[in-house]
């Protein structure tokens, strides 16, 4: 067949292999890339895990001397222990394990932390 003065069928197209997958040149690049991504974004995240686990230390320390506080106001004894808190209800049992477990004291009527 002629068309505008080609012969079509004369002149074949060489394809070209297709390439499937990735080179192990390229695979090693790529993690090499994700590798480095991961090494910036670790120190952050243990940097804010370290920062919210004080601030929730801080909070639930202001919560045990704000029950403190409270069960005084109610009470007017001079002396707090957790056994006193736990008893009026000012504290759950699951938050005295929990300070004790965090070193959290009560001295005269003040929370610290050891």
């Amino acid at each position: 067949m002629i068309k505008k003065g080609l012969v079509y069928g004369a002149f074949k197209r060489i394809k070209a292999p297709v390439r499937q997958g990735f080179t192990l040149i390229e695979m090693a690049v790529v993690l090499f890339v994700i590798s480095l991504l991961i090494l910036i974004i670790l120190p952050n995240i243990s940097d804010s895990r370290r920062s919210a686990s004080k601030t929730h230390n801080a909070a639930f320390t202001q919560v045990i001397q704000t029950q403190v506080d409270l069960y005084q106001n109610d009470n007017g004894d001079q002396s707090v222990t957790f056994a006193e808190l736990g008893s009026g209800k000012y504290l759950t049992d699951k938050q005295i394990a929990k300070a004790k477990a965090e070193g959290i004291e009560i001295h005269d009527n003040v929370v610290e932390k050891k």
